[in-house]
């Protein structure tokens, strides 16, 4: 515990402010917030982070904000904090100088976390009491670096909510296997934005890439005791650091660098960026995790401890720990991560994980919560794209719907009433058109709009879409939970055989129901989100939570596309742009909408609760683009007659099937439509066959 030989330079007092460590004319500003300590050392190491050279105490404390200047510093410096307090579980401290912490504010990190018990800060043995054994030479640590220039305000991309598709992928996973990216580029942040990958999403036709976590992450000490890793990213440990496994094999690679370069080069092709965040958690995780930066450096402001019982976290995330955005410390921390993303780095919007869990305080969620608030006013983050994830698993956690505008929130309504009608028979006509019509029981509220939900068939947590239709029962017995993990009600289906076939009529069935699927959604009133990989046809074996499989289970398998699948997700697509009214924000009324029984005549109040025969048309008299629109649903196992619409608008012209690769054709009066298919036709207008 005693410092290293060494003569040490003088500190300044510095200033509290900007918080962590900052390069300036004279040296470099350090400034942490820890009110219930009682002093803080900065300690310095060599460029590798190994060996400790130095420790200073910082020497000024201003409102709990302990801060010094070191002269003569500068970029490429490598430190950590030794943090002095009580070891006093009771009051909810555990403060271990014994310990080097990570600065929560570090833009670049050096080491990586390898789950040994020397990263403890109690005692394995005896919980209850700190552990001894210093962690210098393992311990995470910060490398001071010279920010990225901030972005230009034309610089963003900002997609209208009207035209919006997003595409959600994790930087990893998309390019690891494309063969139209360099090897030294795939499965890292130069992959994404490399024009092989760039031209595959423009062919679709999606306008905003919504990626997975890319802060810099601590995996569990469990998965990494079983060589996995958490290859999704939702155990973050530095908010404002990119993940530096994702950069490239280039020499001399920095992962600050090329995230800011793969988001210039995205904006400069088009697309917008949103990044999803995680700021419910951390990686520390409950009192038996690591002490690794917020736990040491001031654990009872940084996180919610259960009332009565400090030694213990809340674990509404079911990670194990609940950061407190209800105390204005935390809630800056947050505030200054997301400024930073946007103005450093040029993202253009954010997906919140688990965001109940950041309006919470000690009396529940609130949408007025102090978070809330502080986005709505923040000049920088008032103008990007918000998406929330709008469930946690702690009391009254499912807040679908309640969310304030302009936020949008991820519709699992829309994916469960979808996949029911589709694939299990669940749901009558009446639950599917409520999704198919932008879920207004959930959304109409508060002046929002069918734009405010975020509609998916799938995303990266559950079955991806070839699974869905796969597999009835999960697989993930290589994530190492005894197949226990993931969700079990999928509502799936295997079309008669439990995973992989050879049986025409099984894949034939399999690929109707996703193209249905696929239809379904870009149809469908609301924001559409597609998963990567689902347009190519891609399977994770059916692991419906495949978080810790960083493996060609997960690496989109490139070579091995599904023939035709991508250019059908681009007609959908390319329907959808065509039809202002399947874009619109507001909700349709009755005067634009018809809902028709296959007999021709207006659904009436007992068919919409039909779960047999469920066949029915949707006639949007006026769809946009100058001509009428015509749906037609038939999700049963038989054929249904369909008598169409008749006015003095011309026929009607057959421009999407899912049963079938289309084939340019005129309807007639009637039509058959055969079992599990979606049809679309249009009437009038400018004709431009999609097929």
């Amino acid at each position: 515990m005693s410092p290293p030989a060494c003569t040490p330079p003088a500190l300044g007092a510095g200033r509290p402010w900007p918080l962590g460590a900052t390069p300036t004319e004279g040296g470099v500003n350090f400034a942490v917030v820890a009110p219930d300590a009682t002093g803080v050392e900065l300690c310095l190491f060599d460029d590798q982070g190994c060996t400790e050279l130095v420790r200073l105490a910082l020497p000024a404390n201003t409102h709990g904000i302990w801060h010094g200047c070191l002269p003569g510093a500068g970029v490429g410096l490598v430190y950590g904090l030794r943090v002095h307090g009580p070891w006093s579980l009771a009051h909810g401290h555990r403060f271990n100088p014994a310990k080097v912490l990570l600065d929560p504010y570090a833009r670049e990190v050096v080491g990586r976390y390898d789950g040994s018990d020397l990263f403890l800060g109690h005692d394995p043995a005896h919980p209850h009491r700190p552990d001894g054994r210093d962690n210098a030479a393992v311990a995470l640590k910060a490398r001071v670096v010279a920010e990225p220039p901030p972005v230009a305000d034309g610089a963003h991309v900002h997609v209208a909510p009207a035209d919006a598709v997003l595409y959600e992928l994790h930087v990893r996973g998309a390019t690891m296997r494309h063969p139209g990216v360099p090897a030294e580029l795939r499965g890292s942040y130069l992959g994404v934005s490399h024009p092989a990958f760039v031209d595959h999403l423009r062919r679709l036709g999606v306008t905003t890439l919504s990626l997975m976590p890319l802060a810099h992450r601590a995996d569990e000490a469990r998965l990494l005791k079983l060589g996995l890793s958490n290859y999704w990213g939702y155990s973050p440990i530095a908010w404002f650091a990119p993940e530096a496994r994702y950069a490239s094999a280039r020499a001399g690679a920095s992962a600050l660098a090329e995230c800011r370069e793969m988001v210039d080069a995205l904006h400069a092709a088009g697309f917008e960026v949103l990044v999803d965040v995680v700021f419910n958690h951390s990686a520390e995780l409950d009192e038996h995790g690591p002490t690794l930066s917020l736990r040491g450096i001031a654990n009872r402001l940084y996180h919610h401890l259960r009332p009565g019982d400090a030694a213990h976290y809340e674990n509404w995330s079911g990670c194990g720990n609940v950061l407190n955005l209800a105390e204005p410390s935390v809630l800056r921390l947050v505030m200054d991560a997301l400024r930073w993303w946007v103005r450093h780095m040029g993202v253009d919007g954010f997906r919140f994980d688990l965001a109940p869990a950041l309006g919470r305080d000690a009396q529940g969620f609130s949408p007025h919560a102090a978070f809330f608030a502080a986005v709505a006013q923040d000049p920088v983050l008032s103008r990007v794209k918000l998406i929330a994830e709008p469930w946690d698993i702690g009391p009254g956690g499912y807040r679908l719907g309640q969310f304030p505008a302009p936020w949008q929130e991820w519709n699992d309504r829309f994916r469960d009433g979808a996949r029911a009608w589709w694939l299990t028979s669940g749901v009558a006509r009446g639950g599917f058109v409520h999704a198919l019509a932008g879920s207004s029981e959930v959304f109409r509220h508060g002046a929002r709009g069918p734009l405010a939900g975020v509609n998916f068939m799938t995303a990266h947590d559950g079955f991806n879409l070839r699974d869905l239709v796969s597999y009835r029962q999960r697989h993930n017995l290589a994530n190492g939970e005894h197949n226990r993990d993931g969700h079990a009600h999928n509502l799936s289906t295997n079309a008669g055989v439990e995973g992989e076939s050879d049986d025409p009529a099984v894949l034939a069935l399999r690929l109707r129901l996703r193209r249905a699927l696929l239809a379904t959604l870009a149809l469908s009133l609301g924001t559409p989100m597609l998963l990567a990989g689902d347009e190519i046809g891609h399977s994770q074996r059916g692991n419906n939570n495949a978080y810790c499989q960083d493996n060609d289970i997960t690496w989109l398998d490139w070579e091995h596309a599904e023939a035709g699948l991508a250019d059908y997700v681009a007609r959908c697509l390319a329907l959808r742009r065509r039809h202002a009214r399947l874009r619109q924000d507001r909700w349709l009324s009755d005067t634009e909408v018809c809902w028709l029984h296959p007999d021709g005549d207006a659904l009436s109040p007992q068919d919409w609760e039909r779960v047999d025969k469920r066949a029915f048309a949707a006639w949007l008299p006026d769809g946009g683009a100058g001509c009428e629109l015509l749906l037609l649903f038939n999700p049963d196992t038989t054929p249904h007659r369909f008598t169409l619409p008749a006015a003095e608008g011309g026929p009607w012209r057959l421009v999407l099937r899912s049963d079938v690769d289309l084939i340019a054709s005129v309807l007639g009066e009637d039509c058959v439509l055969p079992a599990h298919c979606l049809w679309v036709a249009e009437r009038g207008g400018a004709h431009t066959l999609l097929a």
